[in-house]
């Protein structure tokens, strides 16, 4: 089989836009690239700026060029016999069709393969498929990516990784693929085909590196092989052993294995804090700063105390990112550092690993919503199935469609079989549950933490001594989970997983199963089961008709983003119900009886079927419906409790996003004040709690968190240790913090045009002294608007590039790659940038911060603790408002130092930090920056003598 690799650059995307640049690399019968061919073309108009601004082509590049007839005349005679692979091919199929057709030439009529297809099924686990990203993931030189020879060269090359991987893949995976592409016409299912006739040629079968079950290949063994880390009858390691000891011993082995490594005084004292803690039975609350090594800080006492006394400590992260870097970073490093075995378990919520019944059935079936992606998806699951050993979705980088997929073959517990499943020793949750079950320490997520409270601690293995890591964040997940929170499509997906048509979904699945069957029953049954399905669609037109109404009272924000879930929001308040409210209810109460309806009918069918049929296909299709059944009843009852606005402790309200109107509707009620919840739940029933942030305390005091978590009575009675830790940075010597004190102030959301130039032109002077490298946080997305254009223009002739949030298209992380890739460019954020975002290094010199970070204060849950605060002759202002934005303030402040070589300013737009009464808070709670104040137009020559005067560190010295 012979390979042309083809790759245009053109004027732009669409059919009338012209060719100019081609390139192709052969591959040859034997997988080598014999030939890459490239050739400039006249497209006899001029470029546009930014196709030459992507791929550095330029009209000088093709005005000697030969014209698209010469160039095809090369071309075409390479095209003869061949299977032609592009990356993303179908852009450049069609470019190749219009080409032949305007030349003369007949369309190609050859097999296409897209390397997008091939990489998505054979890395499931790559973090992206850009041509860029994965040639310098694979070590590949690409050095001029957006130019066409070099471009199919590099695709040349990754086409053959693929194909390496593909063809050491396990002969029954390679069946398993076949089989699924066997029903569709395409190409990428014939070439399947070829490799599997191939290998079942192979007489040599490697069958030692994977476990074989039920016609899928596993890199896992039953888990109940699973060793515990130290043997029952071997000694405790740390009889006899004080903490010092151990930790003399950690040191060596650090500085041993690590040549940089270098004691910190503040992760030192972090560590002897948290082992007083631990040891003491008394609570801590740490703040502790970038660059401190806080997961260390915790986990080497937590695991001394685990081992020696055999009392787990169960460690909670707010975000599944810093679960991964644990996995990832820092539990490998302990394990070579640590003198003695132990285990680490990563323990997540349970719908984030892979039920293999519910896959196995999925397949089987075909049962496949969106076939295209879905076969796709499921393809790329096969063969990650012969790498996972957790089975946990994070791995997978899902297409957007990916995720409906998923939640259809998640693990769950209402639709389980436990031990009468027969993937129950291969099951990756009952794994996960297993190793945390036998672990020194397990890591989870505050989402976990609280679910595991509701279901009586029938989830985590049990703990008295927890570290609470991103605890700023632990009040607002505790609202979400010990309130309800449920979206329109909580209820659309589970009815569509029981029927979306006579075809397709578990109920008529069931139903032709038990048509097969021959059973005495089956047409009672049939018949029971078509009753159920004009039910399920009276209840989507009523749900419908219902989030229509909902939606309709929903004032728009003027601060949000559009398509942001917040953009439209209301409060419902119990005492003042709004004036449709009745139609909403009686909506509801027809939504209610018709689904208990459901239930009844249901749940009886259900239940006379597993009694008389005995069937495993018909069982495992049971317990899903079973299940999905179970959902409903939760659905309608958390509904019942919203719409009934009864509780007076409870907040409630309402918000979506204008981009998808009712169908993005999320409904919220959430206690107005946890703090009594988490006292009773965690702090009276734990032995010791350890919380960590960057960002604890307010003003170097602790209060705020002591009063928002419950721990007033603990520090009463002795029990609450606080420290906040020494920064391991020197701030006076590598941040400038600068006020320009004339510049003018904001009300509202919205900035006026005198403050919007001011702003602008402030940004652009200050933009050019830094080069860029600047992030600017707004804390509106209008004001953002407001800005982006007219910023855009004044840098357009500096060439730096100014990128915006909701703006220019992509994800948090999309963007902050463009920024940090870029040579010179301005990144606008707003609410999600203000923390999580890790820019170390160069790349990040200046970040401005535009207004102070308040919550607006009719957001409904704001309003509701104002009030409670308000009954109990407090001031909400500075109890409330004030701390939780000095808390965001410092989140902010705390993007741009993330090494001890790092050096920049931070611009404080916002003059009521030096004229208000409550400013101070601020900038008393910063680390200690050197803080300067000025006229405007003195700011930009302080903030370039500042730059200039930067302190050369050891570690820039060696890079040079």
């Amino acid at each position: 089989m012979k390979f042309a690799v083809l790759d245009f650059e053109t004027t732009g995307t669409q059919s009338a836009d012209d060719i100019i640049q081609v390139g192709l690399a052969i591959i040859d019968h034997d997988n080598s690239i014999s030939r890459v061919y490239g050739s400039y073309v006249n497209p006899g108009r001029s470029i546009p700026p930014f196709i030459t601004g992507l791929t550095g082509i330029t009209d000088d590049d093709v005005k000697d060029a030969p014209a698209l007839e010469e160039m095809m005349m090369e071309l075409v005679p390479m095209l003869d016999d061949v299977v032609l692979v592009g990356h993303n091919v179908a852009f450049d199929f069609n470019f190749l069709q219009s080409a032949l057709d305007r030349c003369g030439y007949l369309p190609f009529s050859g097999r296409i393969l897209d390397t997008m297809d091939f990489l998505k099924i054979m890395f499931p686990s790559l973090s992206s498929y850009q041509l860029g990203f994965v040639s310098s993931e694979f070590g590949l030189a690409h050095d001029r990516p957006h130019q066409a020879d070099s471009d199919a060269l590099a695709t040349a090359e990754v086409f053959l990784k693929c194909l390496g991987e593909l063809q050491a893949l396990p002969l029954i995976t390679i069946q398993r693929l076949s089989d699924l592409f066997a029903e569709e016409d395409s190409d990428l299912g014939w070439f399947l085909d070829g490799i599997r006739e191939e290998k079942e040629l192979d007489p040599i079968q490697d069958l030692e590196k994977h476990q074989f079950f039920r016609q899928l290949a596993l890199k896992v063994e039953d888990w109940t092989e699973l060793a515990t880390p130290r043997r029952e009858d071997d000694p405790n390691p740390l009889s006899g052993v004080s903490f010092e000891e151990y930790m003399d011993d950690v040191r060596d082995n650090l500085r041993s294995s690590l040549s940089q490594y270098e004691e910190r005084e503040a992760q030192t004292q972090m560590i002897e804090g948290v082992n007083q803690a631990l040891s003491q039975d008394k609570h801590l609350l740490i703040e502790a700063g970038t660059g401190t090594g806080k997961s260390l800080g915790y986990l080497l006492p937590s695991l001394y105390h685990s081992v020696k006394y055999g009392q787990r400590v169960t460690v909670s992260t707010h975000t599944i990112n810093l679960q991964e870097q644990l996995r990832e970073r820092d539990i490998p490093m302990l394990t070579k550092v640590i003198p003695f075995p132990f285990r680490a378990a990563i323990f997540k919520g349970r719908g984030h690993y892979l039920c293999l019944r519910k896959f196995e059935h999925k397949i089987n079936r075909r049962d496949f919503a969106t076939p295209k992606e879905d076969l796709i998806t499921a393809a790329q699951m096969i063969v990650w199935l012969t790498l996972t050993e957790t089975g946990d979705d994070e791995e997978l980088n899902l297409s957007n469609r990916g995720g409906d997929f998923w939640e259809t073959v998640a693990s769950d517990s209402e639709s389980c079989l436990g031990r009468s499943c027969p993937w129950f020793r291969k099951c990756y949750y009952h794994r996960a549950r297993h190793e945390a079950g036998t672990a020194d320490v397990v890591i989870t997520n505050h989402s976990k933490l609280f679910t595991d409270v509701k279901a009586s601690h029938q989830l985590l293995p049990s703990y008295e001594h927890l570290v609470i890591d991103e605890a700023h964040h632990l009040e607002e997940v505790a609202g979400k989970h010990l309130g309800m929170h449920m979206k329109y499509f909580t209820l659309v997906h589970t009815l569509t997983r029981l029927f979306k048509d006579s075809k397709n979904g578990q109920l008529p699945s069931l139903r032709q199963q038990l048509a097969k069957s021959g059973h005495e029953k089956s047409t009672e049954w049939a018949s029971t089961i078509d009753q159920l399905y004009p039910l399920v669609l009276e209840v989507k037109e009523t749900w419908d008709l219902l989030s229509d109404k909902l939606f309709g009272m929903l004032p728009e924000r003027s601060d949000a983003t559009p398509g942001e879930t917040g953009q439209f929001s209301s409060r419902l308040k119990p005492s003042a119900k709004p004036a449709k409210w009745d139609q909403a209810a009686a909506l509801e109460n027809q939504l209610y009886v018709t689904l208990s309806e459901i239930l009844r009918k249901g749940d009886k069918l259900m239940l006379d079927v597993k009694e008389e049929h005995d069937d495993y296909a018909a069982d495992s299709l049971i317990t899903d419906i079973t299940g999905l059944l179970k959902d409903l009843a939760g659905i309608r009852e958390n509904l019942r409790f919203f719409i009934r606005l009864d509780d007076e402790t409870t907040v409630y309200w309402l918000e979506a996003s204008g981009q998808f109107r009712s169908k993005s509707l999320q409904f919220y009620a959430v206690p107005v004040d946890v703090s009594r919840q988490l006292k009773e739940m965690f702090f009276d029933k734990k032995r010791s709690i350890i919380l960590t942030s960057a960002t604890l305390s307010v003003d170097k005091s602790f209060q705020y968190m002591t009063d928002q978590l419950g721990l007033q009575e603990a520090a009463d009675q002795g029990r609450l240790m606080t420290s906040q830790l020494p920064s391991p940075f020197n701030y006076r010597d590598q941040v400038l913090l600068v006020i320009p004190r004339d510049f003018p102030s904001v009300k509202g959301s919205v900035g006026d045009a005198h403050f919007v130039e001011m702003l602008v032109s402030s940004l652009g002077a200050t933009a050019q002294a830094t080069r860029g490298r600047m992030l600017v946080l707004f804390t509106s997305y209008r004001m953002l608007r407001q800005v982006y254009e007219p910023l855009k223009e004044a840098l357009a002739s500096s060439d730096i590039t100014v990128l915006g949030q909701g703006v220019d298209s992509g994800s948090r992380s999309k963007l902050t790659r463009r920024f940090q890739e870029a040579k010179a460019s301005v990144l606008l954020g707003t609410s999600s940038f203000w923390e999580g975002v890790d820019i170390p290094g160069k790349a990040l010199t200046c970040l401005a911060i535009v207004r102070l970070p308040f919550q607006p204060p009719n957001h409904p849950l704001l309003e509701a603790k104002s009030e409670l605060l308000q009954q109990q002759k407090k001031n909400p202002f500075m109890k409330l408002s004030v701390p939780q934005a000095v808390i965001r303030f410092k989140q902010g402040f705390g993007r741009l130092v993330r090494t001890a070589s790092d050096h920049g300013v931070v611009i404080v737009y916002d003059t009521r930090v030096i004229e208000s009464y409550y400013g101070k808070h601020f900038l008393y709670s910063l680390p200690g920056p050197k803080m300067e104040h000025m006229p405007s137009e003195q700011m930009v020559p302080r903030i370039a003598e500042w730059l200039q005067s930067a302190p050369e560190t050891e570690a820039q010295r060696t890079d040079t």
